[in-house]
C-alpha cells in the first residue's frame, strides 16, 4: 500500500517571505495559501510589484481580519470620473497626453465558495488605511491633474481577488462607501 500524500499541501505555492515573520500563525493556513496564491498571480499574471502580505492594520497595528495584499500595478487600476473628465479636459485643450501613474492598491483575496456579508466587508475597510503602504512609489506632482482623488485624497477602495476552485482569479473593484457613476 503507498503511503498517504495529502495532495492540497504539495499543489499550494510556497508562502511568499512576507509570511515569513512573527505573525505567521495569526490566520489560518488556508487564508495564507489564498493569499499566496492571489499574491503569486498578481506577480507573474499581472506584472504588479511591491507586493506584500499584510496581517495587521498598519495604522493600528490589531490584527486584520484576514490576510491582505497591497501592490503597485503595471498601469492604474482606477480613475475617478471627476478626474478622468478633467483629464480629457486637459489633454484637449493642451494637445499633451496626460500621463496616468500606477497608485498602490489594496487586494482581498477570497474564495468563490465563501459567503460574504456588508460587516464583513465593513471590518476589512475600517481595518486599512485610504492608501497601502509604499515608500518607492514617487507622489503626485502638487498641481497635476486629479490630485484631489489620488493618494489620501481618494475615496477608499480594494481589489476583490476571487478564486475559482478552477484556479481561475477575478478581480473586482469596491469602494467603501457610494461611487458617483460613470458618464458615458
Amino acid at each position: 500500500m503507498a503511503p498517504f500524500v495529502d495532495l492540497a499541501m504539495v499543489a499550494a505555492p510556497p508562502l511568499p517571505e512576507a509570511f515569513h515573520t512573527t505573525h505567521a500563525s495569526a490566520h489560518p493556513l488556508h487564508l495564507q495559501q489564498l493569499a499566496s496564491t492571489v499574491l503569486h498571480n498578481l506577480q507573474h499574471q499581472h506584472d504588479w510589484s511591491l507586493l506584500s502580505i499584510h496581517t495587521h492594520s498598519e495604522s493600528t497595528g490589531q490584527l486584520l481580519p484576514r490576510p491582505v495584499i497591497s501592490g503597485l500595478p503595471p498601469r492604474r487600476a482606477y480613475i475617478h470620473p471627476d478626474e478622468q473628465v478633467a483629464t480629457l479636459k486637459l489633454e484637449h485643450d493642451t494637445g499633451i497626453p496626460v500621463k496616468q501613474l500606477p497608485e498602490g492598491e489594496w487586494v482581498l483575496p477570497t474564495h468563490l465558495g465563501e459567503k460574504w456579508s456588508l460587516k464583513q466587508f465593513a471590518a476589512i475597510f475600517d481595518a486599512l488605511d485610504t492608501v497601502p503602504p509604499t515608500d518607492e512609489i514617487a507622489p503626485e506632482e502638487e498641481n497635476s491633474v486629479g490630485q484631489q482623488w489620488q493618494g489620501n485624497n481618494r475615496q477608499k477602495r480594494l481589489l476583490l481577488a476571487t478564486l475559482h476552485d478552477d484556479s481561475t482569479i477575478v478581480y473586482y473593484i469596491m469602494h467603501d462607501g457610494i461611487v458617483k457613476p460613470r458618464q458615458n
